[in-house]
């Protein structure tokens, strides 16, 4: 049985002794797609009392992160989202107290401590920042799980040393762990926890525990009678149920749809008519078809039936049009939102009248430099869409790039790409280590590691490269390298020689971004195609590199002749 995430909650939120209640606490529970997607959010804020506008801070803080945080790509990981939308309100926070009076005096700006849980999965993701807190309670345990951000300064007086709009950049406390059914998070502010101790409150879940509302209420007038003079907020969130691993859209598509049928020309399938078919393996079948009711020309591809049992394989083929999707640029092939019924497991997207830059290179052994720029400047458009959405493609290789009739690149075939945004979900039964083609997957694929944005713009340096000079940076010894220790023995062979007319900028650009240790690459694929068309001085001021890397043969064959030469001359001596 399908199983979702669901929570019990209770909360409450009074002043206290205080006339004025600077905390603020919510919590967003959304309906499907988005539950799953996006997962629960609660937050809690905490405004400072040497501040008259840090309940403002505190409602805007929550209030802000609870619809941006599901305003932000499902593709993007929970910690980019989150983080994403924290340091927008914290630059808000900030730029409003130095427009006002209290510029100078940080603590009467602005400013408001921060605690949030995102529960997505089976996973929960803590952002922090002040001294509210989150508590774990777990098989009658009660256990801290933020740190306070407060600089004692003697055993009575102490300041905070972290808080939202506190400073213009913002430093936020993340972690992540496993949640469990009967978990028990608890959110509180200062003005609780400092009164009531961890006893009392376990007994109380013990006591009142149907009723989350009560227990919230009965800590917090605990809190109040022991005297406590600060404003009361708590929030109580327990697991009820957790969904089950495999649970995703993409899931429920394979188990709900039967397998295309091999087809022929002139077919009759779903609406379209069957052209022709465009490739064949035991993989995929792949048509050029016609839509009956557009009559657009699309290419459907249906996977095999001799891979119906294995699911992880389904799972990437699915993902290809949720990507597609997702991602609108002129250099990514786009898939086609289906808004009729569907029968069969099948994708649909754009055709590409053109042919792929495998069959490019064939056609033109000896590009000119520009020509390349060109290419490369739209494939780096392409891949930069993946990357905003903080997908990494994991497969780029001259097959899986088409150029048009126009000259335009469009990059195909996401089934290898990696969604940050989807890995806590879980959806692969199944991952690969390796799901590129060898010779153009970074070294780091080869050590087991995960692929990263630099991993791609290695790929796309192999393809450069191979644009350039018609071979391979470092030839098949990529493959055979799987340890670090290998890797390190790597040698660039320098596209640089005497007779070509290839700049050494351009070499030393390729050389970084083929480094087989992905941290000594470009950090951001702009980097590397702004140093494709701009000199580098770095790089202007080296020198070219020794005989031996240019043209080891040639160095070989004059040391030949200089020894022959020796030779020759002992010979003649009497």
């Amino acid at each position: 049985m399908q199983k979702k995430l669901t929570i019990s909650i209770g909360y409450y939120s009074n002043s206290g002794r205080k006339e004025l209640n600077q905390d603020f606490h919510d919590i967003c529970i959304p309906n499907e797609p988005q539950l799953t997607s996006k997962g629960i959010a609660i937050a809690l804020a905490d405004g400072i009392s040497s501040s008259d506008v840090s309940q403002i801070a505190s409602k805007t803080s929550v209030v802000s992160f609870l619809q941006d945080y599901f305003s932000t790509p499902e593709s993007w990981s929970v910690k980019k989202s989150a983080e994403r939308v924290l340091s927008a309100t914290n630059s808000w926070l900030n730029a409003q107290s130095s427009k006002s009076k209290y510029y100078y005096d940080k603590n009467r700006g602005y400013v408001c401590t921060f605690s949030s849980m995102i529960i997505r999965s089976t996973t929960a993701h803590i952002f922090h920042i002040g001294d509210t807190r989150i508590y774990r309670l777990r098989d009658n345990d009660l256990e801290q799980l933020t740190k306070d951000h407060r600089l004692w300064i003697s055993d009575d007086k102490s300041y905070l040393s972290r808080a939202l709009g506190m400073e213009s950049r913002l430093t936020i406390d993340y972690e992540k762990f496993q949640v469990e059914v009967d978990d028990i998070f608890i959110l509180a502010t200062d003005g609780v926890y400092e009164y009531v101790d961890s006893a009392f409150i376990i007994n109380t879940l013990e006591q009142f525990g149907s009723d989350l509302h009560d227990v919230a209420k009965i800590i917090a007038d605990k809190a109040y009678d022991e005297g406590s003079d600060d404003n009361l907020t708590i929030g109580i969130v327990k697991i009820d149920t957790l969904p089950n691993k495999d649970v995703s859209e993409i899931h429920n598509q394979l188990s709900q749809k039967p397998f295309a049928p091999v087809l022929d020309t002139r077919a009759l399938f779903d609406g379209y008519t069957i052209v022709r078919e465009l490739s064949g393996s035991h993989r995929s079948h792949v048509y050029l078809a016609v839509d009956s009711q557009t009559n657009d020309s699309v290419v459907i591809k249906a996977p095999s039936i001799d891979l119906q049992h294995d699911t992880a394989h389904l799972e990437r083929f699915l993902m290809e049009e949720w990507i597609a999707i997702r991602i609108n640029n002129p250099h990514v092939a786009k898939s086609y939102l289906q808004t009729r019924s569907r029968n069969y497991l099948y994708i649909v997207t754009e055709f590409i009248d053109g042919q792929t830059l495998t069959q490019w290179m064939i056609d033109n052994p000896k590009p000119s430099l520009e020509t390349v720029r060109s290419i490369t400047e739209q494939i780096g458009k392409g891949l930069q869409a993946f990357h905003r959405l903080e997908m990494i493609h994991q497969d780029l290789r001259p097959d899986n790039i088409l150029i048009d009739s126009t000259g335009t690149i469009k990059i195909i075939d996401f089934g290898s790409a990696r969604v940050e945004g989807i890995t806590d979900i879980n959806i692969f039964n199944e991952e690969e280590n390796l799901l590129g083609t060898v010779q153009y997957s970074a070294p780091e694929y080869f050590l087991g590691k995960v692929g990263t944005n630099r991993s791609d713009i290695f790929s796309l340096a192999v393809i450069v490269y191979q644009m350039l000079t018609g071979t391979l940076p470092y030839g098949t010894e990529i493959a055979k390298s799987t340890t670090k220790a290998a890797q390190k023995k790597l040698k660039y062979s320098s596209l640089y020689t005497d007779d070509n007319k290839i700049p050494l900028w351009i070499d030393e650009t390729l050389k970084k971004a083929l480094q087989p240790d992905p941290y000594n690459r470009y950090e951001e694929l702009s980097e590397f195609l702004y140093d494709l068309r701009h000199p580098n001085q770095a790089f202007l001021l080296k020198s070219k590199p020794p005989l031996l890397e240019r043209n080891p043969l040639l160095l070989w064959k004059s040391i030949s002749l200089i020894l022959a030469v020796i030779i020759v001359i002992l010979l003649r001596q009497p």
